[in-house]
């Protein structure tokens, strides 16, 4: 396939736990997938920077997730270090990727959020972005003094004002409100500096923020959630929406209706862009590369598939069933209704046992598997690309670091050859690499807007 089009493809490394394969961390090319070993990660962000990819984006839950079985324990994606606190380290093993954490609205408060997303685009010199997640773990409820998970549409409700607060908070000074000036004895401009007093349904904040205005203005903002409302929350907020398609004609469908939404919002469609994941298998050929497959879902125990497809169908019990037999009736949960459905549909499609539906999802979870070699691999994301799928891709290695190595080295070039993807880094921060438009705050040319911080108000 030749390139059609001057568009540059975007690039997340998007590794969860040791692998997107359950059992990928058991496969003998797995090495040092300790997710409590610090060069683990440090192997991660440096191979993706030297991928020439656009950000690192890690995937966190404050909560472990429903399983059964003794053998469930054998899967590495349960145990997560704090996303925000791993991306600090790696604004420092890197210069250009960017660094994109997930920070839950549910189970945070947006001063304590926005301070410390402001802290790291400041200290990775406009490097940050920020994961939106409304959570799903009712074990996150619980660790937070809740008896159950908050509704669907109230959590989307409340994500909708923890965003707005954030982007108030970040707004707290002005670009040039810092001055320094030593002659004047003056640290910063108190004209710049701005009090928020917000006062809403969720929260009640009253600003500013103690960090100045960072480099990018706000982090970039990335969401997830494919629900109506999750949708309709993207639409008004997100610059990049992470989704989950099993296949073309799905994920052309929610790329077009992203887009649309986004225009309706009166936001510019070109500044919003759609990332499917992408669970590449990469070898010299294709037999290897099925191979590989083949040999890593042997390695997956049934109780691990089974814990995985109840996870994905939202925490049903599937217990008492026959595994070879068709999958039931699946009541809706108060859990992740995106994965779900992409779930039951690629079940449906493929007119699969819950046993082969349990093992696929352990391949690629409820998006894209794909195994081939490196001309094969992109001649899919090509495709994707070209034909309205996708501005981009989040590659999520199945046995990691090898598979992301194998991406860099084995498909990066080829899609280099081809024009679609950067030899270079076009910018400094993940905005200018994105080609999204830095946001001026809100205070800029309207005074009216201004308001005193609390503490000189009552001092």
């Amino acid at each position: 396939m030749t390139q059609t089009s001057h568009r540059k493809m975007r690039l997340l490394s998007f590794p969860l736990g040791a692998g997107s394969h359950i059992a990928g961390w058991r496969h003998p090319a797995a090495r040092d997938v300790r997710v409590d070993d610090p060069d683990y990660y440090r192997h991660l962000a440096q191979t993706a920077e030297r991928g020439l990819f656009d950000a690192m984006f890690l995937a966190d839950s404050q909560g472990f997730r429903s399983m059964q079985g003794r053998h469930a324990f054998s899967r590495t994606d349960v145990l997560r270090l704090d996303a925000l606190t791993i991306l600090s380290a790696a604004a420092a093993w890197t210069t250009h990727l960017g660094l994109i954490g997930t920070v839950s609205t549910s189970y945070n408060e947006p001063y304590g959020a926005a301070r410390r997303l402001a802290s790291l685009d400041i200290l990775s010199r406009g490097r940050a972005g920020w994961n939106v997640v409304t959570s799903t773990s009712e074990n996150e409820a619980h660790n937070f003094g809740r008896d159950m998970h908050f509704e669907h549409d109230e959590r989307y409700a409340r994500a909708a004002e923890f965003l707005e607060v954030c982007k108030g908070l970040w707004d707290s000074f002005d670009d040039d409100a810092v001055v320094c000036d030593q002659e004047s004895g003056r640290y910063f401009d108190p004209d710049k500096a701005h009090g928020l007093a917000h006062k809403g349904k969720h929260f009640s904040v009253a600003g500013p923020l103690t960090t100045p205005r960072s480099p990018q203005g706000y982090p970039v903002i990335v969401q997830a959630g494919s629900s109506e409302a999750g949708l309709t929350l993207a639409a008004a907020t997100a610059e990049v929406v992470f989704t989950t398609s099993p296949e073309l004609a799905t994920a052309r469908r929610l790329y077009r209706d992203i887009k649309d939404r986004v225009a309706a919002a009166g936001r510019n469609p070109d500044h919003c862009l759609v990332m499917p994941a992408l669970h590449p298998i990469v070898a010299d050929t294709e037999a290897q590369a099925k191979a590989i497959l083949a040999e890593l879902n042997e390695l997956v125990h049934p109780d691990v598939a089974i814990s995985a497809l109840q996870q994905s169908l939202g925490g049903v019990d599937l217990s008492g069933y026959d595994l070879n037999g068709p999958l039931p009736a699946v009541p809706e949960t108060n859990r992740n209704r995106t994965v779900r459905a992409r779930t039951l549909e690629i079940a449906e499609r493929e007119n699969l046992t819950i046993l082969q539906l349990a093992r696929r999802i352990c391949v690629a979870k409820s998006s894209l598997p794909l195994a081939g070699d490196p001309d094969q691999v992109a001649d899919v994301m090509q495709e994707w690309f070209e034909t309205g799928a996708a501005d981009g891709f989040a590659v999520s290695g199945p046995v990691m670091p090898w598979m992301l190595d194998s991406f860099v080295d084995k498909v990066v070039p080829v899609l280099q050859a081809r024009g679609l993807f950067r030899t270079a880094y076009e910018g400094t921060t993940l905005r200018e690499n994105l080609g999204l438009p830095r946001p001026s705050s809100r205070h800029e040319g309207r005074p009216e807007l201004h308001v005193e911080p609390e503490i000189w108000l009552t001092a």
